[in-house]
């Protein structure tokens, strides 16, 4: 590993054992992995509302990106992994409150489930620390 690559964590048990990281800064780039709904007790936040749950996505990535030295207004690629392709409105009225100012580019697309099927929407972004 080179010393310019830095490893983020929520301390999640499962990076350890799987082998990832919430987020891995580069030098000025930070790419942040699939997040989603969960909250400090390990439940899934919002349970059948896909506007909370991907609040608590933009919470989990906001609190990574503060943790590798950035914030919300450095994310220049969002992705929102949504189980029904009707759920993007109120998703994307969440990922309005966190990213309207920065105006990151957007992918939206649906899959057919996630590992916890609680789960209606993962959020992935890209930033990058302006020099």
């Amino acid at each position: 590993m080179t010393q310019d690559r830095q490893l983020i964590s929520n301390g999640n048990p499962m990076e350890a054992i799987v082998g990832f990281s919430r987020a891995v800064r580069v030098g000025n780039f930070i790419a942040v992995g699939g997040t989603a709904p969960v909250g400090a007790d390990g439940k899934t936040v919002g349970i059948g509302d896909v506007y909370a749950q991907t609040c608590q996505c933009f919470e989990i990535i906001k609190a990574a990106l503060e943790q590798a030295g950035s914030g919300l207004e450095d994310i220049v690629r969002t992705r929102v992994i949504l189980t029904d392709i009707d759920n993007w409105k109120p998703a994307i009225e969440a990922r309005k409150q966190y990213c309207l100012e920065a105006r990151p580019v957007d992918t939206i697309m649906a899959i057919n489930r996630f590992v916890n099927p609680e789960w209606l929407v993962e959020i992935e972004v890209d930033a990058v620390i302006a020099e």
